[in-house]
């Protein structure tokens, strides 16, 4: 499987299970493998290609939309849209919270899923 990598789309969006979460917002970070088939690139023409600008779209339009309380949640909404997309047919989705609202915890946290279709 031929692979695309898209690292660290960050959006500003009110998700979470914490009241102030969901009023005052925090940004959020994904990454993303799109799993594809080069091999139908035969003309160097983005028409036969993952169009991966409209894989951003797609992830900033479902990140900055309806909230969801569970990373997980989002990770599914945004596999979900992403696979809608011509030519990809698997895909690896990170959801990171950078500064959750959690007493310790410095590096963040998030969440990874995969999915096919």
């Amino acid at each position: 499987m031929d692979k695309i990598s898209i690292d660290d789309i960050c959006c500003y969006a009110y998700h979470g299970v914490l009241p102030e979460e969901r009023k005052l917002g925090q940004e959020f970070e994904i990454s993303l493998e799109l799993g594809a088939d080069f091999t139908a690139i035969r003309d160097d023409r983005l028409e036969e290609a993952v169009d991966y600008r409209r894989a951003v779209e797609v992830v900033n339009d479902i990140v900055c939309g309806k909230p969801c309380r569970l990373l997980e949640t989002l990770a599914e909404r945004i596999a979900h849209g992403l696979l809608q997309l011509p030519g990809i047919i698997e895909v690896q989705v990170e959801v990171r919270k950078p500064s959750p609202p959690i007493p310790g915890v410095k590096g963040g946290v998030g969440v990874s899923i995969n999915r096919s279709k």
